[in-house]
């Protein structure tokens, strides 16, 4: 199967204005559907992905939209739009600027959270979905899950939220700042052309992996097999995964989306974030990760004590915050008779 054949695009015929002023001309979304919707147009799953993820579910979420499992296609239409700055169909830095007929690069408008949430319903309303049977966000897919349960009570009557908060605390922002700052201490951060910053787009991939996956992931896997190789391998994993992301992303994308995570705040203009989350109406499930240092267990126990009819769950695994890509059957086990119920 061709899964570039499958993606499908949604142009806005307006322009896109943002939360903090700007907007986006000649608005394009990107993204992918599984299954059918059925006569009663209730069976509709929408799934919102992760930082460096696409709209493709199967390439990133394995062994999860598959049948038999929460994200079967025989029996859900499950839906997944890639967000507003990511490099994967979307508009995006890499996307012409209208008004210049050259690419965006820095110049790409400051956009947040409540933006790459205002575009999934554009593209909702667009393909004619109403209520959503489940809501499904992980990590910052999350973020944007949570934000729309709040701003569309109505519409969602399941949300499961995994690895991930109402906010972006000090300690997910200094990640953050700390990824940006290695891309901005690459002197080619800036100039006009699609793969600057790579160097610094690498190291900050290598920052971000140590987060997500933690020491116990790491201890578990990158052992060395000799007593003194030539090369330690957690070395060369951290310098093969930056070069990984550098071959399918670019330093602009990435640095405007750790920027709209840090706008994240479900409760602002709203009262706070206690407020805020006491308007969400659907069934909830909240899921944590026993080893996860991004979101730790008790960020998410104490998110789920603040949403109504919210129940906590947990995952246990030793690959940190990456676990609920790896964790596949009891993540199953969790989401199947929550869905179902």
């Amino acid at each position: 199967m061709n899964r570039q054949l499958m993606v499908k695009y949604y142009d806005h015929p307006e322009p896109f204005r943002l939360e903090f002023g700007g907007e986006i001309k000649n608005l394009r979304i990107a993204y992918h559907t599984y299954g059918s919707l059925n006569e009663r147009c209730d069976n509709v799953v929408w799934v919102c992905h992760a930082l460096t993820a696409n709209s493709d579910v199967q390439d990133w979420w394995p062994h999860t939209v598959e049948e038999g499992m929460f994200l079967d296609p025989s029996r859900y239409f499950i839906v997944c739009a890639n967000f507003i700055g990511s490099p994967y169909g979307t508009t995006c830095p890499l996307s012409e600027n209208p008004d210049t007929g050259q690419p965006y690069y820095a110049d790409f408008p400051c956009y947040t959270i409540r933006d790459i949430v205002n575009a999934h319903r554009l593209l909702a309303d667009a393909l004619g979905i109403g209520v959503v049977h489940t809501l499904v966000g992980c990590s910052v897919g999350g973020f944007q899950a949570v934000e729309w349960a709040v701003m569309e009570p109505e519409r969602f009557e399941r949300l499961a939220l995994m690895a991930t908060d109402g906010i972006a605390t000090p300690w997910t922002i200094a990640i953050d700042e700390s990824q940006r700052m290695c891309i901005e201490a690459d002197s080619t951060y800036g100039e006009p052309r699609p793969d600057a910053g790579a160097a610094g787009l690498a190291a900050a991939r290598a920052i971000g992996l140590l987060s997500y996956r933690g020491p116990s992931g790491y201890n578990l896997t990158q052992c060395d097999s000799e007593e003194f190789p030539a090369k330690r391998r957690a070395v060369t994993y951290q310098r093969y995964q930056g070069e990984k992301l550098v071959k399918r992303f670019d330093a602009y994308s990435y640095h405007a989306i750790l920027d709209s995570f840090d706008s994240h705040d479900v409760g602002r203009g709203r009262g706070g974030m206690y407020a805020a989350l006491s308007n969400i109406k659907a069934r909830t499930l909240v899921i944590g990760l026993t080893t996860d240092i991004v979101f730790p267990p008790t960020d998410m126990i104490a998110l789920a004590a603040r949403i109504p009819k919210a129940k906590y769950a947990e995952i246990h695994s030793p690959f940190g915050h990456d676990g609920f890509l790896v964790e596949y059957l009891q993540l199953n086990a969790l989401m199947k008779p929550f869905m179902e119920q």
